[in-house]
């Protein structure tokens, strides 16, 4: 590549130019699809990668996300310096040394020498590692959109005057492989053959990028596109700012509106897909000329939308179709707006790459708030509706009216907004506000709120009043406790009839206790496990059945998942039973019987390790005569608990007469075929149990339970293996196992549809 840039700065003959302009943009288009492709590709086939090493912690996913989005930030910055400050041949001849020196570290694999996570400061230990294995590829690419839209208007097509149009084709190639690679390369490619065909990849892209270097550099002076920057005014830091703060607020909404979905409308996987895809799909339709929605009605769907959102954050009876329809609408329509005004507002040409690097700076800025700066503040998805409210002041003259307005009509905006806000103060502490009331007043401030779309002197009071009825006043005085960590949101709760007490975790209840009888008579004595969990159901059967193969004691068990507790009821006399949890604000809950008895009651002793189940469980020593897999994160068992890597560790912790039970209980994944052929790997034998039960579940909040038994005999596991209700699953030699280096989830979609 380098030796191709040493005639880059000499001007073809004008014959030469217009062969070439016929070919110069279809060019710089598919580079810049084919870079944006490789860049949405590595990032979830890396953080894959890392997971077996090191576990489903908080830090893995948290730390993925700072990597990528700050290295991508400083591509953009160094586009922005290689343009703004360095000759166009030797920054094309730089970029091409980086292009090399990215092959030299390929292909992408976990860097050697690492080995375990240090007990303090594993956020930078983790930042090490993945700087080492996957920093400089990444980089590489990080930087190319903005380079190659730079070089684009530097080369003297007709077209060069508006290179953001080409952000439409870099967007393409990110939603092209947002939605490839869980639809082709997980399924059909190992990890290993994953970074190959990425290194493949990457090697048509930088030969694609000499190609775009020459063909701009014969195209136009060198001198050209600097001595225009000189001539053109530079950006104030107002529209500096503007660019950072209609960047931050999409963003957010992208990481906030997937965060209340998971948690209040439905846990489906690859569910984090779809906003991510209409987050891209907005800016292939926002950059443009004549976007396909004018303002107008995209301000009053806006608007709509917000009210409506805010009064169904109020009402939890919304369907999930319209749940889903709702929430994921009212952000493709809210970051259209901002991406709309993003375009507007865009400076010329020579300026593009410090309007990128805003831009960046501000995504970067929305993911950290509300990726870990929200969950240590706020106990629920408070951060929604606040960029929600933000967002109206993104519409475009929003901000125009207001200084139109004038002083005076400015302090009464104001004047209005502090009595808004000091009665529903006044109104919280008077009434101390029933969910009744609440309801009523954000209805009837919702109804406002649309009254009010085209007059934001009104507009910006009334929202600031809605955002305080949703975030300030209880959603329910059932609500004892709620917590926010990294996995989610956790609830302790009473229901209506004060009858049972659940934890809810995300949309999933992770267990219960009964207060009442059904008489109203206070429960009283040793806890009964519900859900999940009740003695009579698969869950009890299955560990009564290993018990009693193993001579009526289970010696050593130990349980991956604590929830609320509810499993160490099923602790005999005489059992030692310890339990790794990786969440410690469930260890919290769980100890408190306040909250929960199971623990205090039933094992009070018994040792909770926090952790990752899989790594905890590498350190705990062997012997073990049940291993109980209840792990969950909101509704699914995390991936890489069901590997075969993941099933030989299980298997050499546990004594040669030893068995595994799994709750792998879920709504929308059917694990059954795909366990029982990587059981078979190990040569292990798999039985199931799907109950079928019409009780209703207000009688005694009891759940149906799909439990699966896996040992190296079926004598290991006694009576359950002896015929009846549990059924033996075969394994299918089509269907693959499961391993550190491949997974299909759609395999497991695709089993759950045909069953159901």
């Amino acid at each position: 590549m380098t030796s191709a840039i040493r005639s880059l700065d000499q001007p073809a003959p004008a014959g030469a130019r217009s062969r070439g302009a016929g070919l110069l943009l279809p060019l710089f288009a598919a580079t810049l699809f084919l870079s944006a492709f490789l860049l949405f590709a590595v990032q979830p086939m890396f953080t894959k990668m890392v997971l077996p090493a090191l576990g489903g912690t908080p830090a893995v996913w948290s730390v993925a996300m700072v990597f990528f989005q700050s290295l991508l930030l400083a591509g953009y910055l160094y586009a922005h310096w290689l343009v703004r400050r360095v000759p166009f041949r030797v920054a094309a001849a730089l970029h091409g040394v980086l292009m090399v020196g990215a092959v030299a570290a390929m292909p992408i694999v976990l860097a050697a020498g690492w080995g375990r996570p240090p007990a303090e400061g594993q956020a930078l230990w983790l930042l090490g590692l993945f700087a080492t294995s996957v920093g400089l590829p990444f980089f590489a690419v990080a930087g190319n959109g903005p380079l190659l839209q730079a070089w684009f208007a530097r080369s003297g097509h007709p077209a060069a005057d508006n290179p953001y149009a080409l952000y439409a084709a870099s967007n393409l190639g990110s939603f092209a492989a947002l939605l490839a690679y869980p639809a082709a390369f997980e399924p059909l490619l190992a990890l290993r053959d994953q970074s190959r065909a990425w290194m493949i990849g990457f090697l048509v892209l930088a030969a694609m990028i000499a190609a775009c270097a020459v063909l701009t550099g014969r195209r136009e002076p060198a001198a050209a596109l600097p001595a225009r920057a000189r001539a053109e005014a530079r950006p104030t830091w107002r529209s500096r700012l503007a660019w950072i703060a209609l960047s931050f607020v999409p963003s957010g909404l992208l990481v906030s509106v997937t965060a209340h979905i998971a948690t209040d409308v439905a846990s489906a996987p690859l569910l984090w897909v779809v906003p991510l895809a209409l987050f891209l799909l907005t800016f292939v339709l926002a950059f443009r000329d004549r976007p396909p929605v004018g303002d107008a009605l995209l301000t009053r769907l806006q608007v709509g939308g917000t009210a409506l959102a805010c009064l169904a954050l109020v009402t939890p009876s919304w369907g999930l179709a319209a749940g889903l329809g709702l929430h994921l609408g009212l952000f493709f329509v809210t970051t259209m707006v901002c991406h709309a005004a993003l375009y507007r507002s865009r400076p010329p040409a020579s300026r593009l790459t410090e309007f990128y690097l805003c831009m960046s700076l501000g995504g970067v800025l929305g993911g950290i708030a509300c990726t870990l700066v929200a969950p240590q503040v706020f106990s629920s998805v408070v951060e929604y509706p606040v960029l929600l409210v933000l967002a109206l002041a993104c519409r475009p003259g929003f901000f125009a009216d207001l200084r139109a307005a004038g002083a005076r009509e400015a302090g009464r905006t104001l004047a209005r907004c502090a009595v808004a806000v000091a009665a529903c103060a006044g109104l919280a502490l008077l009434l101390d506000v029933l969910a009744a009331t609440r309801l009523m007043l954000v209805a009837a401030f919702a109804l406002m709120l649309t009254l009010t779309w085209s007059r934001p002197r009104l507009l910006a009071p009334v929202a600031l009043v809605l955002l305080l009825l949703i975030v300030v006043f209880p959603k329910s005085h059932a609500v004892r406790l709620a917590h926010r960590s990294f996995f989610g949101v956790h609830q302790v709760a009473d229901t209506q009839d004060g009858r049972f007490r659940v934890l809810v975790h995300g949309t999933t209840v992770h267990g219960a206790v009964r207060l009442r009888n059904e008489d109203g008579t206070p429960a009283t004595g040793r806890p009964e496990p519900l859900t999940y969990y009740v003695p009579d159901g698969a869950y009890a059967g299955a560990v009564g059945a290993v018990r009693a193969a193993r001579g009526g004691t289970l010696p050593a068990v130990g349980v991956i998942g604590l929830g609320a507790g509810l499993l160490a009821c099923y602790a005999a006399p005489g059992e030692a039973w310890t339990f790794l949890e990786i969440d410690p604000v469930i260890a919290a809950i769980a100890r408190n019987p306040e909250h929960f008895q199971f623990l205090s009651a039933c094992a009070p002793a018994a040792p909770i390790v926090l952790g990752d189940g899989r790594l905890t469980l590498a350190d705990q020593p062997g012997g073990l005569s049940l291993l109980v897999l209840d792990a969950f994160s909101s509704d699914a068992i995390p991936t890489h608990l069901l590997t075969r890597e993941a099933l030989g560790l299980y298997f050499a912790k546990l004594d040669p007469r030893g068995a595994l039970v799994l709750n792998i209980t879920n709504r929308h994944l059917d694990v059954r075929r795909i366990l029982a052929r990587t059981a078979a790997e190990h040569g292990l034998v798999t039985y199931v149990l799907k109950e079928a039960i019409d009780e209703p579940v207000e009688r005694r909040m009891r759940y149906r339970t799909t439990i699966a038994a896996v040992a190296r005999e079926p004598a290991h596991l006694g009576a359950l293996a002896s015929g009846g209700v549990w059924q033996r699953i075969e394994p299918d030699p089509a269907v693959a196992p499961w391993t550190d280096d491949y997974s299909n989830l759609l395999q497991a979609i695709a089993d759950h549809a045909l069953r159901e």
